[in-house]
């Protein structure tokens, strides 16, 4: 990585797996809120002078996320973990997002101190581009988890935006804790997009079941939604039909009697 052996075993190294709450530092990198996400942790994980930053994106794969010099840490009473101060160094910043490494771990320790693993870190590739969010797949591919959809909505991500903002349809949340689903439909200025950009910014979109279950359980309980796209119409479609086909899926599904849906 033309990152000097030396270096990475004087370093700390981060092995960053999605969090017990969740989270998912992958979208916190797409996002470009990684440095944050990470600097928040439960015990002083960081205590060397140098952070080096992988993030799990597949089996023993790693992407390289970059090196933070380590300036302060902090206990932060109200939210009961550390806070540390960090900075993104200049060395191996052309790699960051690009360069994949290879580690296999033995256990899902996610910090350990460079000497001890720096024998087996191995580069698999150096990409041509930036690791970015993969292009929309299609409305009958469609299914995404609450914080993947937050990831595109902060973006603004080109290839979902135009996809999601073409068509008015009826989509589905499926509560992944418990099985419950809750359908929707979208027909206003920017359709589909328009609507899943309101669910971004707090879980619920103002939806009064959901917005019950949210503030009931915390804003991290919208982690467990996922979203789907039933079907969809021309961005022509008269709205009427829309909520009828919206009608339509909450009886197929059952989702007044068993689900979020009351109307």
């Amino acid at each position: 990585m033309g990152i000097d052996s030396v270096f990475i075993r004087s370093a700390k190294i981060h092995f960053a797996y999605p969090a017990p709450d969740g989270s998912n530092p992958i979208n916190e990198f797409l996002s470009g809120s990684f440095e944050e996400w990470q600097s928040y942790q439960s015990k002083r994980n960081f205590e060397r002078k140098h952070i080096i930053s992988l993030i799990s994106i597949g089996k023993d794969e790693w992407l390289f996320a970059g090196i933070y010099e380590r300036l302060d840490c902090i206990w932060l009473e109200e939210h009961k973990c550390y806070k540390y101060k960090t900075n993104l160094e200049a060395i191996g910043d052309d790699l960051i997002g690009r360069a994949v490494v290879m580690h296999r771990k033995t256990g899902r320790q996610p910090y350990m101190n460079g000497e001890s693993c720096c024998d087996g870190l191995e580069v698999l590739e150096i990409r041509r581009n930036r690791y970015s969010i993969a292009p929309f797949p299609g409305f009958e591919s469609t299914r995404i988890e609450f914080e993947f959809l937050r990831t595109i909505v902060r973006n603004q991500d080109p290839s979902w935006k135009s996809a999601l903002s073409s068509v008015k349809g009826v989509y589905l949340i499926t509560d992944k804790s418990n099985g419950r689903l809750y359908v929707g439909s979208a027909y206003g200025e920017e359709n589909l997009w328009q609507r899943w950009s309101a669910y971004a910014v707090d879980g619920h979109g103002g939806n009064v079941e959901l917005r019950k279950v949210i503030e009931g359980n915390g804003p991290k309980y919208a982690l467990n939604f996922v979203f789907s796209i039933l079907e969809i119409r021309k961005n022509t479609a008269d709205p009427k039909e829309i909520i009828e086909r919206e009608s339509y899926w909450k009886d197929v599904l059952l989702t007044r009697e068993y689900g979020y849906n009351r109307n």
